[in-house]
């Protein structure tokens, strides 16, 4: 295991940003469409070939959420779970968060008129990837796999108390641990740590992580074909053209994608996205963790440098907070 760098975290925040941007321009949209998106627009605009259809590098409530849980662990040294609460209660009560989802919407308005914040979470079977999707950071900050998991789990809860919800917060923040600590990727060892660590809140979510060993051996029509259906009631389906937000596909999905190709985080967020659905989410995760691993100098920098949101929290202001997270953990 190698010792994490302040470059990792960088590339974290920004691969997770810039994913989620990219992802934004087509999140619901069919897989016909999203395969045209990464084939035609996405493969010129990595090619430097930017014009003002290109977008402004906007991301959505993925990565404020994200950057949200930073700030508390930077400013409060460990996790606090009313602070981030507070922060969530805050970022919806004032009309900032971009593509809000409605579980994580209700909360923070319960949070917003009172509600204690392990009581404020959507209920179960309401089982969305909003928990997940912001869990990132957790991975960087702790070093202790116990507390990564506690802590995984209690800022999950604040929105979503479906333990499927914490297992997937808690697979994030694993995958960003791991992608962060192995110099290179043993998948086989790398999904059965992430196994072991969810099914301490879901033992159901953990066997459809060991499905990962299966799917990456199949060819990615048939992967996708199968890890769409995971954790889904027979019989259930949704409008969502294959990956919902859904947390045991979405999450499934954004490792696969990683792992697909963990050595190239173009090539995996754009497995992420082209398959449609939920796609700035998955990528937003699947950026995440590559960027956890490869580092900042991996992300394409002229599209990096176009991250935002609404004009605020750009590039620089993103990078000088991992920075600070970085040194707050080597602190603590």
């Amino acid at each position: 295991m190698r010792r994490p760098t302040k470059n990792q975290f960088s590339g974290c925040l920004i691969g997770q940003c810039l994913g989620d941007a990219l992802g934004f321009l087509r999140e619901g949209f069919p897989r016909e469409d999203c395969e045209n998106y990464v084939s035609g627009p996405m493969q010129l605009w990595h090619q430097g070939k930017l014009d003002d259809a290109a977008g402004t590098g906007q991301y959505t409530d993925d990565s404020q959420l994200a950057r949200e849980l930073m700030q508390s662990l930077v400013d409060c040294g460990s996790f606090d779970p009313v602070d981030y609460a507070n922060r969530i209660a805050a970022i919806f009560a004032e009309d900032r968060i971009i593509g809000r989802g409605m579980a994580t919407h209700h909360a923070a308005m319960r949070l917003a008129a009172g509600d204690a914040w392990d009581q404020a979470g959507t209920p179960p079977p309401s089982a969305g990837n909003g928990s997940a999707m912001r869990a990132a950071p957790i991975g960087l900050f702790f070093d202790d796999r116990q507390q990564l998991i506690q802590a995984a789990h209690d800022q999950g809860r604040i929105t979503h108390l479906d333990p499927r919800s914490s297992a997937g917060a808690v697979a994030i923040a694993s995958a960003v641990f791991l992608a962060m600590r192995m110099e290179e990727i043993d998948r086989s060892a790398f999904v059965s740590q992430i196994a072991r660590m969810t099914a301490t809140l879901d033992e159901g979510f953990a066997d459809s992580v060991c499905e990962l060993n299966r799917c990456l051996s199949l060819p990615l029509d048939d992967a996708v074909d199968r890890i769409a259906v995971l954790g889904v009631e027979p019989g259930k389906s949704d409008h969502w053209d294959r990956i919902s937000p859904f947390v045991v596909p979405s999450v499934i999905w954004s490792l696969y994608s990683f792992l697909r190709t963990p050595d190239n985080y173009w090539a995996a967020v754009c497995t992420a996205i082209r398959v449609g659905g939920d796609v700035d989410t998955t990528a937003a995760m699947t950026g995440a963790i590559s960027g956890a691993h490869l580092g900042l100098e991996a992300l394409p920098a002229h599209l990096a440098i176009r991250v935002n949101d609404r004009g605020s929290w750009d590039y620089d202001d993103l990078v000088s907070l991992a920075e600070r997270c970085f040194e707050r953990s080597v602190d603590g």
